[in-house]
């Protein structure tokens, strides 16, 4: 081996470092007094910050104020000093360092137009409501940036129910926001870190990603996937199916993001498999909830004991599809999902066709289609 190069392949190591500081955001406020609104409120509370909690309803902003809780959605869960609720968006967002947006996604577009009068200049905005606009085929950062130019805007997603998440039970979340030059070079500044800062807490640990758009598909779509675990498991199957609607729809999500400029390897995070694990395996879920619903063969007036219910995933069903086809991205549970709840499809038959096309490989590399022998090839 003499007068021989020597080159050492040993993968390079990490270096241990101190935890770069981030500098929280004092004042935030939540825009969405339902119970995640509420369950964030809580969070970001117990993190120290000076919270206010905006809702269109000033009777119930009064009762949460008198009370300590909120009645309507967090019945029973004693709220911490330093959340104001209020009606008023001017009193909600008057020196505000931060907004959390939790308003339904289909109202998301009115809602920010609504802020911009009172929305100091350069506050960061994260999403907490997920999907894509329908008709457009925008994922929801986009609709924000066009209403509220000038702000930077993000997400803040993961697996979380309100109630657990109020309570106090271990929770991890991702905050993403795209990150600039700047960012990178200083990512102690970035409005990721610093939101991430605000909102930990010894139950609440969030994580930092620059994949918006990894993040906001997989919140979009997994809510679609969990009507359809939840059709399958109120028809009468069980684990071996949801687990296999599972793994597929992560898949279904992956393509999407990749098509969109996201990463796939985002789609296997907490925005991506976490929340769609969690969202697929309890009726806690309003999307499993409907679905198992309607796979019991309830009609959907019926849902819900007949009370008027706002399910994402319904709403997304439409806008995933509509985005999908136009980007020619193969969603197939995505599809089925639609056309039982939008083009009257038979829900047995539908899933039937699902599990009879044609064979594929799973990586993606191997390009293999074969007939399956029922029926016509799809």
């Amino acid at each position: 081996m003499d007068g021989m190069t020597h080159i050492d392949h040993t993968p390079p190591v990490r270096r241990a470092e101190s935890p770069t500081r981030a500098e929280p955001y004092s004042r935030i406020t939540i825009i969405g007094m339902g119970g995640w609104g509420t369950a964030l409120a809580t969070v970001a509370a117990r993190a120290g910050r000076d919270v206010r909690l905006w809702g269109r309803r000033p009777a119930l902003a009064k009762l949460i104020a008198e009370r300590g809780e909120n009645p309507d959605h967090l019945a029973g869960i004693a709220l911490p000093p330093g959340i104001t609720p209020t009606a008023s968006l001017a009193e909600a967002l008057e020196g505000t360092e931060a907004v959390l947006m939790v308003t339904p996604s289909h109202t998301l577009r009115d809602m920010a137009r609504a802020m911009r009068p009172h929305l100091p200049a350069g506050v960061p905005v994260a999403l907490c409501c997920k999907g894509i606009e329908r008709g457009t085929g925008y994922l929801l950062s986009h609709v924000v940036e066009e209403e509220l130019p000038g702000h930077p805007v993000g997400a803040l997603s993961g697996p979380t129910f309100a109630r657990e998440t109020a309570l106090g039970h271990p929770t991890a979340a991702t905050v993403a926001f795209p990150f600039t030059h700047i960012d990178r070079m200083e990512p102690a500044t970035a409005p990721a870190a610093r939101l991430a800062t605000t909102m930990h807490t010894e139950a609440f640990r969030p994580y930092v990603s620059d994949d918006l758009v990894g993040v906001e598909v997989g919140g979009a779509v997994k809510n679609v996937i969990a009507i359809a675990c939840g059709m399958m498991t109120g028809a009468g199957f069980a684990e071996n199916t949801r687990a296999a609607l599972i793994t597929r729809g992560m898949d279904e999500m992956k393509f999407l993001a990749e098509a969109l400029g996201g990463r796939r390897e985002t789609v296997t995070g907490l925005a991506g498999a976490g929340d769609l694990t969690l969202t697929c395996s309890s009726t806690t879920s309003r999307n499993m909830k409907l679905g198992t619903e309607l796979g019991r063969g309830t009609p959907r007036a019926d849902c819900f004991g007949g009370l008027p219910t706002v399910v994402e995933g319904e709403v997304n069903a439409v806008s995933v599809v509509d985005l999908a086809r136009r980007l020619r991205v193969s969603m197939p549970i995505c599809e089925s999902v639609h056309a039982i709840l939008h083009e009257g499809a038979p829900l047995a038959e539908t899933f039937q066709v699902l599990w009879a096309r044609p064979i594929e490989g799973e990586p993606r590399a191997l390009d293999l289609y074969l007939h399956t022998g029922q029926g016509e090839p799809a």
